[in-house]
């Protein structure tokens, strides 16, 4: 763990509590620094926030435009949240944001309220011409969501995680993610299933929200090497996207449409598909320990955050698609949080017949022999290692030629630690 995350989860309750009260409280003392921040890009949704970022950071970049980023989680460093007109926030000044959020008296705040103050005190001192902010957990009572004037909210795919906070089915998930959505605040929605669809355009009409909708208003597809753009006026020929997948064409879609509405030029939303970085996302790993024994062996390794059954699903369409492209064993090394949906991730990777190893990492991960357990139970063959470089080993031994390590981005970011040439920058 880096120095700042481990001060933080030492010094400030652990948990999570989704309200706006101490959010608002913690602003307040701070001179409300939500309300100085650059024109807000608000992002929320269960898969595809983080993509959808950053493509749209390279579209504003390219345009020559200073941004502002707030993400989460890091994967390494606890800097790779806050990103300062373009540059990663230098730990020294984070620090000092911190310090100014901890000297508040009488706040009992979370984590993610005190960092996200930090962020947005240090936001509002930073001159920039935009801010592309992302929601932590739902949208309605998350930290961000003191944000009450935005120049534009996005609701990327919602499927089913977080269900002890957010709910159990999609609709109610999408009416926690839709609580964003400010009235007469364009909000440019991505593909939804219709019970999103429903609760998220059921929510736009009750407050006066005028929506953009991915399929209906706008939409885009993969054509050739590149990728299409429709919205109601214009039609844009774009290269493909640089992150890997079938599911990256819809991210980038999204974010193209939102670029539009942000009037961007057209080349500077190509060179921004063409140079966005979104690291464990499909992320190929030939150097450090673990790639050059793949390599070693001619095998190809990935990296990949996905951590629900939805994004298991995207992982699935991209293996399945290599494997009819150049078969090969394919082998999953995975962990996975304690509470997340571990037969709806096993299942939606069942058929593209991967053999799996089960590992853990520092933090609140499932037992690998329970996790093993439930992946035979869904059909697949499964055995837990001790550590990735064991299950790697055994991976190579039974002869897999492409391997996936996957399932959360706490296991991601153990993997990344042990290569700092793959650090986020």
């Amino acid at each position: 763990m880096d120095p700042i995350s481990a001060r933080l989860w030492a010094r400030m309750p652990d948990r999570i509590d989704l309200s706006l009260e101490r959010m608002h409280a913690l602003c307040s003392a701070l001179g409300d620094p939500q309300t100085r921040l650059p024109p807000v890009v608000h992002v929320a949704g269960t898969n595809g926030k983080g993509s959808t970022i950053a493509n749209l950071r390279a579209m504003t970049e390219a345009a020559g435009l200073r941004t502002h980023v707030y993400t989460s989680p890091h994967l390494v460093r606890f800097n790779e949240r806050i990103r300062l007109a373009g540059r990663l926030v230098e730990t020294d000044r984070l620090t000092a944001a911190i310090d100014r959020v901890e000297a508040l008296p009488d706040i009992d705040a979370t984590v993610f309220e005190r960092t996200t103050a930090a962020g947005f005190l240090l936001m509002a001192e930073e001159p920039a011409d935009i801010a592309l902010i992302e929601v932590g957990m739902g949208g309605r009572l998350d930290a961000t969501n003191v944000i009450d004037r935005p120049l534009l909210s996005v609701i990327t795919p919602v499927d089913v995680d977080h269900a002890e906070f957010l709910g159990s089915t999609i609709s109610a998930i999408a009416a926690e993610k839709a609580g964003i959505l400010k009235p007469g605040v364009r909000a440019v929605i991505g593909r939804q299933s219709e019970e999103a669809e429903v609760a998220i355009a059921a929510r736009a009409r009750a407050i006066g929200t005028p929506l953009s909708v991915m399929g209906i208003d706008f939409d885009a597809w993969g054509e050739r090497d590149g990728m299409v753009l429709q919205t109601t006026d214009r039609l844009l020929d774009l290269p493909g996207p640089a992150l890997l997948g079938p599911h990256q064409i819809d991210n980038a879609g999204l974010a193209a449409a939102v670029a539009v509405e942000l009037d961007l030029p057209d080349r500077a939303i190509s060179e921004g598909l063409r140079r966005a970085v979104w690291p464990a996302r499909m992320q190929r790993l030939t150097q450090g320990p673990y790639g050059r024994a793949a390599t070693a062996a001619g095998a190809e390794l990935w990296l990949d955050g996905g951590h629900n059954p939805h994004a298991a699903r995207a992982l699935a369409e991209l293996l399945q698609e290599r494997q009819r492209i150049a078969p090969r064993p394919l082998a999953l090394i995975v962990a996975m949080m304690e509470k997340k949906d571990h037969g709806g991730f096993f299942e939606a990777l069942k058929d593209a017949g991967p053999h799996v190893f089960t590992v853990t990492f520092e933090g609140k991960a499932a037992d690998p022999e329970a996790l093993a357990a439930v992946a035979r139970g869904h059909g697949l063959g499964a055995q837990s290692a001790p550590s990735v470089t064991e299950a790697l080993d055994r991976a190579l031994r039974l002869g897999a030629g492409r391997i996936v390590i996957c399932g959360s981005l706490y296991l991601a970011g153990e993997v990344l630690e042990a290569d700092p040439s793959t650090w986020p920058t």
